[in-house]
């Protein structure tokens, strides 16, 4: 009943959502709209949009000693500069993870680099982890911070390596990202499968990596530290992965990053990049089972979530925690209530 009820609203809201605000957005190129809705967000103060959408669902859980709120967060990738902390907690996330974060300021690859497929419900990107530098976003989160302007829920933190630093110096590179803001991420994500930097996926491979890891914990050996990896691995490949993170003492996975396969969407991608959405559903899931059955480290599910069906899935096949990014852009704040509402009976 409780569910039937929450899905009750959830429907109402995300109907109003895709009815009007959806479509003014997606008049706008799909990078405009999200810049758009980014500003709007930071703009707005979190007890309006908490009236809007209603008090921030609760599902209490725990994992990597941090509690969460609930089990839906914010992936990577939406608010690239810690523009908007309060905003995220105030739509409902339990969590959020900003970044990608680099140690040198970069603009990202050429415009366009953000394409839409509204019959798919997907996305593609080749954004290029365009951020203003890790020393910037430090100072963003150090103003939030004094301020008392912190959100109340985790904070997670994914760093990736800048484009100008060769691969191998990425070890330095990401322990540089993570000193300027080790005091702000309640946990950090390691980022090694973007597939829109040059060199990076090949950071996934156990000898880099395990400098990556190491490198970090030189700094800080007892922040949660996590890795996210690509969906386009075989099953060896993430048995090794799996295994490095384990060696290493990660304290969890991210599954997964963008894809570079096309199935679902071929007859109509022309653009480069990674694609993720309701394509990517499949794949993402079979990477989760296929990790669960190498390892115990815990998982946090993040690709093709797009109702609470498929967080759901994420969950079964072995997932503690789920992300939200192509699904959130497509239905709105009110998907976080469903999923919750969801998770929170089974």
């Amino acid at each position: 009943m409780v569910v039937a009820e929450a899905q009750g609203v959830y429907s109402a809201r995300v109907d109003l959502y895709r009815a009007f605000l959806r479509p003014l957005l997606f008049r706008l190129p799909a990078e405009a709209a999200h810049n758009l809705a980014l500003a709007g967000l930071k703009a707005s103060p979190p007890d309006l949009l908490k009236k809007t959408f209603g008090p921030p669902p609760r599902d209490p859980f725990r994992l990597f000693g941090i509690a969460f709120q609930n089990r839906v967060g914010l992936a990577a990738g939406m608010d690239k500069n810690a523009a908007a902390p309060r905003a995220w907690e105030a739509l409902g996330f339990g969590f959020m993870e900003l970044g990608t974060v680099t140690a040198l300021p970069q603009p990202g690859n050429p415009k366009p680099r953000c394409f839409r497929y509204p019959a798919e419900c997907a996305l593609i990107n080749r954004m290029g982890f365009n951020n203003a530098g890790a020393a910037a976003v430090a100072a963003r989160l150090e103003k939030a911070w004094t301020a008392s302007n912190w959100p109340r829920v985790p904070v997670g933190i994914n760093i990736g390596k800048s484009k100008a630093t060769p691969v191998e110096q990425a070890a330095s590179d990401y322990a540089t990202s993570f000193k300027l803001l080790q005091r702000f991420g309640d946990y950090f994500t390691i980022n090694v499968s973007s597939p829109n930097t040059p060199g990076l996926r090949s950071l996934q491979e156990s000898d880099p990596l395990r400098k990556i890891v190491q490198a970090v914990r030189a700094v800080d050996a007892d922040k949660p530290l996590l890795v996210k990896i690509s969906p386009d691995m075989d099953e060896e490949e993430l048995a090794q992965i799996a295994a490095t993170a384990v060696e290493e003492g990660v304290s969890g996975i991210i599954a997964t990053n963008t894809t570079l396969d096309r199935k679902g969407i071929e007859a109509k991608s022309s653009h480069s990049g990674g694609l993720s959405g309701a394509p990517l559903r499949e794949k993402s899931t079979r990477v989760i089972k296929l990790l669960r059955r190498v390892t115990g480290l815990p998982i946090i599910a993040s690709g093709g979530i797009m109702d609470a069906e498929s967080a759901r899935e994420k969950i079964e096949a072995g997932a503690s925690l789920v992300q939200l990014y192509t699904g959130f852009v497509y239905s709105g704040p009110a998907l976080i209530r469903a999923i919750t509402a969801e998770l929170s009976e089974k």
